[in-house]
């Protein structure tokens, strides 16, 4: 357990993946990468799995990229060697793209410092639930980079424009209570309760739901911001027609007639 970089628990219908490297807080090897694509693998094939919680080992969530994985030894070439393009394009593109794709809904447990692609990661999930000590930081300025692992996009869809760029050219520390307040997560957890219990109560509750509806809920509201009112009514129009057909929709009517809770399938 201790080489996985990745590891996967299945707790009823809420799969648990855990980012496994925490002497290095959790920062992404390309490994590290497929070894969480073979998680994803995993949940799209089980279909028991109804919801995911994200979280990390040890005192971090997240650092975004392993700076290990670029060749800054000196001489020839440099450069070329060095250039973070490729790693993103292979590595950071596709788990984003595959998150935002995945048949379940997703949930973050933001246990300590996300830091860039880290804190993008938790942007990707449907909802993230931080523990009150987690931070956020955008510190790609600082190395003379920007947001990446689609963090440009998650910051202004999140947070709006005149705090997205705050957040991104400063590279500020972002307390988990003013991520909340600013829209970039859904809570913090409160109580004592550890957040990744908060997650895992979140994910169980969503778990119960119609997962189809869920998912297709969130391929609308994220279309909504691009498309006009008379495109999203078409697009709002075929996605009841196709939902219509399903399990959970003739369920879930017919529990409402018959005044009983409805059990949903996921189909």
């Amino acid at each position: 357990m201790k080489d996985q970089t990745v590891l996967f628990e299945a707790k009823g219908a809420v799969a648990v993946v855990t980012l496994n490297r925490p002497q290095s807080l959790n920062s992404f090897t390309r490994d590290m990468h497929h070894a969480l694509w073979s998680a994803l693998d995993r949940i799209e094939a089980d279909k028991s799995i109804r919801a995911v919680v994200i979280t990390g080992a040890g005192r971090g969530f997240c650092a975004g990229a392993d700076l290990a994985e670029f060749d800054f030894e000196p001489g020839p070439d440099l450069v070329r060697r060095a250039d973070p393009g490729p790693l993103i394009d292979q590595a950071f593109n596709p788990t984003v793209r595959r998150l935002q794709a995945l048949r379940v809904p997703t949930v973050a447990a933001v246990n300590g410092v996300a830091a860039g692609a880290g804190a993008s990661l938790a942007m990707t999930c449907d909802l993230a639930v931080a523990a009150p000590s987690a931070v956020f930081i955008q510190a790609f300025g600082k190395i003379g980079l920007v947001p990446d692992a689609g963090g440009s996009w998650f910051l202004v869809k999140r947070l709006g424009l005149a705090r997205a760029l705050g957040c991104a050219m400063l590279g500020d520390k972002l307390s988990a209570a003013d991520a909340k307040a600013q829209g970039m997560i859904w809570d913090v957890a409160t109580g004592g309760e550890d957040c990744v219990e908060a997650a895992l109560r979140l994910a169980r509750r969503l778990a119960e739901l119609p997962t189809q509806a869920l998912v297709q809920t969130r391929k609308l509201l994220r279309a909504a911001a691009s498309n006009e009112l008379d495109v999203q009514l078409d697009v709002e129009r075929d996605t009841q027609s196709a939902l219509g057909r399903t399990h959970d929709y003739i369920e879930g009517v017919m529990a409402f007639r018959e005044k009983r809770q409805p059990r949903f399938k996921g189909e």
